[in-house]
């Protein structure tokens, strides 16, 4: 039994952060609600169809930084909070080198974030031998 107890603490589970090559560049960050004022006649489908609901730890990109790698899913580290967020949506197109931080549907608190430069870190799946062909 003992030996049991030891080998499962000895086995390292791979950490979450382990799996991803992070990538780190300075954005302006916004805040954005799940309202019709400031999405469309459906404000809690994403552009890439993804359902909000408040608490869900979701961010929108702009399309340039799609095109460097911040594509639906990928995970991003954002300055200044603790938890990881997701790409989940898509920015107009007038905007560049920027993110939106979703923040449910309290509009008060998104105002009071504002828009900030900011450093992100995003993640990108590192290659593992079963990838190769």
């Amino acid at each position: 039994m003992l030996i049991c107890v030891l080998l499962l603490v000895s086995c390292k589970e791979e950490r979450f952060d382990d799996r991803y090559d992070w990538h780190t560049i300075k954005v302006t960050a916004s805040a954005y609600n799940s309202t019709r004022h400031q999405t469309d006649s459906n404000p809690h489908i994403t552009a890439f169809g993804d359902s909000l609901k408040p608490g869900l730890n979701y961010i929108a990109v702009s399309n340039d930084l799609l095109k460097i790698g911040l594509k639906h899913n990928t995970p991003v580290k954002i300055e200044g909070f603790d938890s990881i967020y997701f790409v989940k949506d898509r920015m107009h197109s007038r905007w560049k080198n920027r993110i939106d931080i979703y923040m449910g549907l309290d509009v008060k608190v998104a105002r009071q974030w504002g828009r900030k430069k900011v450093s992100i870190s995003y993640g990108i799946p590192k290659q593992t031998e079963k990838d190769d062909p």
